[in-house]
């Protein structure tokens, strides 16, 4: 029986037939395995094209120390895993509710937020590549701190103290012109 374990090795050889083996072999399992987690079959596809997308441009990162359907499937439920975040923080609400809470903001407001935003963009700029990192995967991408740290390679309590400091450094660059915007 073929694992696809070997139209993985033809695909590295660089047989480009045996990756649509391995779409063929896997394809159907892992969409369903994906919709069992976001419970959208299109959604699932998606995610389940992406897998393959990955493993296509990234082939030399399955490493044969598991089955490459449990890499596959590991992928897929980290993908499905972010897309669930994602579609949380995205809620949802009733169109007659939205009607009620319609605002719309002045053109000082946007003028001002604006500002805002190239003020703090300048900041993060001016800043070391490790504290912007990780002010931009804790604040802008969303992710906890422990998220942050496989990320950046480091500990909890490390992206903790790095943190601390970014934004310490962060109002230090700004100064107290960007202090009265934000």
């Amino acid at each position: 029986m073929n694992n696809g374990e070997s139209s993985y090795r033809r695909f590295l050889d660089g047989d480009e037939s045996a990756f649509d083996d391995i779409m063929e072999l896997y394809r159907d399992t892992l969409t369903r395995f994906i919709d069992g987690y976001v419970k959208n079959f299109a959604a699932a596809e998606d995610i389940a094209i992406d897998v393959f997308t990955y493993v296509l441009v990234h082939k030399h990162r399955y490493n044969f120390k598991t089955s490459l359907k449990t890499y596959l499937f590991m992928l897929g439920r980290s993908r499905a895993i972010n897309f669930i975040r994602r579609r949380k923080s995205l809620a949802t609400v009733d169109i007659t509710e939205a009607e009620n809470e319609l605002y719309f903001s002045s053109p000082e407001e946007d003028v001002l937020l604006d500002e805002r935003k190239r003020v703090v963009r300048e900041g993060l700029s001016r800043l070391p590549a490790d504290m912007r990192e990780v002010i931009t995967l804790v604040y802008f991408e969303g992710l906890s701190y422990e998220e942050c740290g496989r990320v950046m390679k480091k500990s909890k309590k490390q992206i903790d103290n790095l943190l601390y400091r970014s934004k310490e450094k962060l109002r230090s660059v700004i100064g107290k012109e960007g202090e009265l915007l934000l």
